[in-house]
């Protein structure tokens, strides 16, 4: 096995020779190919692991370009799968790596089998579910995951291992309904992707040879030149449903904290419909949306259309119907993006 082209990185004591020799030998996960994604898998492939698996649902498309580090001008014109665009470029940049491109929405149907056998998984995605999602597998299957989120000129990043950390469920105890800010609400600076992204990357190379991760969780603001660092490894909340109790409720079909998702014939429209009891403050949406497209609000309902072929329709129960689409997949990309989960 050639490990020249490593060189500079075994020069590095805590990784060495050895260190790079287990790289070789792993198997790492990212979950969401978007600015996290990307930056994580660029630097994950460069550094010589063995076995790298990208999904993600999503097509390139120009706004990407900004802050997705891996795509260009033609992947989006060409309508490209991100995963497929990825495989590509990291395929020219180190052809030792065995990288593996999955097209699929990960859910509750396939997310055990996609991630099950790798020895870290790491979170690009933009929305809560997923992560709440990931946690339960990590802690089903024993698999440690890096979190990592970013939106405006914040960011913020933490490690957790089944097992020896408090889990991701035990710090968010409750999903955020209807006021999360994503990318496509408030914006993002590039620079902020690229610091989660590399902190996520360290993480997860820390954990692939057996050296001791970041016990904190910490966040930045790269604009307003702040950052927090939270000492979190006492953190387990002693009556968590998942990591104390292992009631995986995100894999759990019947749970009341699933979300349905309803074609409605004939139509082009996805009814997204909590089991659990939701309250939108359709003003306080309104407000938070009104710079991304077009409102109209009464007393019962929020309208929203983003563009010309998009109408997402609010009630205060939280259930959205997303005129435009027949795909689940699809409907699912448009809520996050507007709802951040």
């Amino acid at each position: 096995m050639e490990l020249s082209r490593y060189s500079r990185q075994m020069l590095f004591k805590p990784i060495g020779e050895d260190g790079q020799k287990k790289l070789l030998r792993k198997k790492a996960a990212i979950v969401g190919m978007g600015a996290l994604g990307t930056v994580v898998a660029n630097h994950l492939v460069r550094a010589g692991v063995g076995h790298v698996r990208i999904i993600d649902r999503d097509l390139v498309e120009l706004s990407n370009l900004q802050r997705q580090s891996l795509f260009d001008e033609e992947d989006a014109a060409g309508n490209l799968p991100k995963v497929i665009a990825a495989e590509r470029r990291l395929g020219k940049i180190n052809s030792m790596v065995m990288i593996e491109p999955i097209i699929a929405d990960l859910n509750l149907d396939n997310a055990e089998e996609l991630l099950s056998g790798f020895d870290v998984i790491i979170d690009g995605t933009d929305n809560f579910p997923t992560r709440y999602l990931i946690n339960d597998v990590s802690l089903k299957l024993g698999i440690p995951w890096v979190f990592g989120a970013a939106v405006s000129s914040r960011g913020m990043h933490a490690v957790f291992i089944p097992g020896k950390t408090p889990c991701y469920r035990c710090l968010f105890p409750e999903i955020q309904t209807g006021l999360g800010e994503t990318c496509d609400t408030v914006g993002v600076l590039a620079p902020i992707t690229d610091i989660i992204g590399s902190f996520e990357a360290v993480e997860a190379l820390k954990i692939l040879i057996d050296a001791e991760p970041n016990p904190h969780l910490e966040q930045f603001d790269i604009w307003y030149n702040s950052n927090l660092q939270m000492d979190v490894s006492a953190g387990r909340n002693p009556e968590c449903p998942a990591c104390v109790h292992h009631q995986f409720e995100f894999l759990d079909r019947s749970s009341d904290l699933q979300t349905s998702y309803a074609v409605l014939c004939g139509r082009d429209t996805i009814q997204i419909n909590p089991r659990h009891t939701k309250e939108f403050h359709l003003s306080a949406i309104a407000k938070r949306l009104s710079e991304s497209g077009k409102t109209i609000i009464n007393p019962f309902l929020l309208r929203f259309s983003p563009n010309e072929h998009i109408t997402m329709v609010f009630f205060k129960d939280g259930r959205v119907l997303i005129h435009g689409v027949s795909d689940i997949t699809e409907a699912k990309s448009y809520y996050a993006k507007y709802m951040g989960g």
